[in-house]
């Protein structure tokens, strides 16, 4: 009997190494893919080496397993469809999430096409998340570790995707993982740092903007700090450099602790208040994804960044633009940009971008019509 062929996404640490072991000891036939999307310093060891690090290591473990890798070079596109969307949304005021968008348009799509050129019926990544497929639909779960959990990030993957993923590590914690590398003989993978920034941005993305959106970041002018009434503050560096509930770096003293509770790319003005004006009970979220409009027929949790807890609510499917979200308690720093993404315990329900205040404006204006 043939084994399945799977296409394994290899990012050459530890996680992605991991899968392809287990695959392997399970029965299927691997062929590994690495993607090669931006280049930062910190992927580089040697000046000289033609290859980043990463390919470097994906390839010697391939070629130790003994299973065809192969690298796709997509900068320009990365860069088109993820570093300028990154850039143009807080040059907007808003503040995003490119992990999302990198798994919607990009990552999962080019996996999924280059499986089909090499016949692959799986692809596998090392995402901690977990999937129930069910004969109608198919659903994403959070993985076994919290720590590491990613479900979050794949809300708006098309579905379709799912019936053909396999995720090894769902059901693992992440130390468990790391064991199993160092026992398979793979020590210096297993002991790899983790980088959790963003994979493009080698440090603050305020410097990042500067360095490489220099034109556009030299076209906003310093503008001023205002408090909910509108009475000027002081001076800041520029819209772009601030996001909802930042405290830190403000570089302004109140006499007290002072939030960003709201940004105006327009008149470049950033709100600064205190910690309970940044609560809210209310938000719009736009471009959404859901599974299926059954789901919410009674109250989910939604999780408004990653790192945050859910809280219960209730979710209105207004249209086919916009959900209307109600919490059951205050929620802090509700941030124009991010992902909103809705849980039943630990099944993805679906998500959406967290609108700003005249979606909101004009959602509640559209309920106050219905009654």
């Amino acid at each position: 009997m043939d084994k399945q062929k799977v296409l394994v996404g290899m990012s050459g640490g530890v996680d992605s190494s991991a899968v392809c072991m287990l695959l392997i000891e399970q029965g299927y036939e691997v062929v590994g893919v690495t993607m090669r999307m931006r280049d930062t310093e910190r992927c580089f060891v040697k000046y000289s080496q033609e290859d980043p690090d990463y390919i470097i290591e994906a390839r010697k473990l391939a070629e130790k397993l003994k299973f065809p890798h192969y690298v796709l070079d997509l900068r320009d596109e990365f860069k088109q469809e993820i570093v300028d969307y990154f850039a143009h949304e807080y040059l907007s005021g808003r503040t995003p999430n490119p992990c999302v968008r990198c798994n919607q348009i990009f990552k999962w799509p080019k996996l999924i096409q280059l499986a089909d050129e090499l016949g692959c019926q799986f692809v596998a990544t090392g995402h901690y998340a977990n999937i129930e497929k069910r004969e109608n639909a198919c659903y994403i779960h959070r993985g076994k570790d919290s720590m590491k959990d990613q479900s979050y990030f794949l809300w708006n993957v098309d579905p379709t995707t799912w019936q053909r993923a396999i995720f090894p590590l769902g059901t693992k914690e992440k130390e468990e993982v790391k064991s199993y590398a160092a026992n398979k003989g793979f020590v210096s993978i297993s002991t790899q740092k983790e980088s959790m920034e963003i994979c493009f941005v080698q440090d603050d993305y305020r410097d990042f903007l500067r360095k490489y959106y220099p034109a556009e970041v030299a076209a906003i002018e310093q503008g001023h700090f205002v408090d909910p009434a509108g009475l000027k503050l002081g001076l800041h560096e520029g819209y772009p450099f601030y996001t909802i509930g930042q405290r830190k770096g403000l570089r302004i003293a109140l006499g007290e602790p002072a939030y960003v509770l709201k940004i105006n790319p327009v008149k470049n003005t950033v709100m600064l208040g205190n910690r309970d004006q940044l609560q809210a009970t209310e938000m719009v979220v736009e471009n959404y994804r859901i599974v299926s409009p059954d789901d919410f027929k009674n109250r989910v949790q939604t999780q408004i960044r990653y790192r945050s807890k859910g809280v219960f609510s209730q979710v209105t499917i207004i249209n086919e633009e916009f959900l209307y979200i109600q919490f059951d308690e205050p929620v802090s720093a509700i941030t124009p940009g991010q992902s909103a993404v809705f849980y039943e315990d630990d099944r993805l329900l679906g998500g959406g971008i967290i609108a700003g205040e005249k979606a909101l404006k004009k959602v509640k204006k559209l309920l106050r019509k219905e009654m």
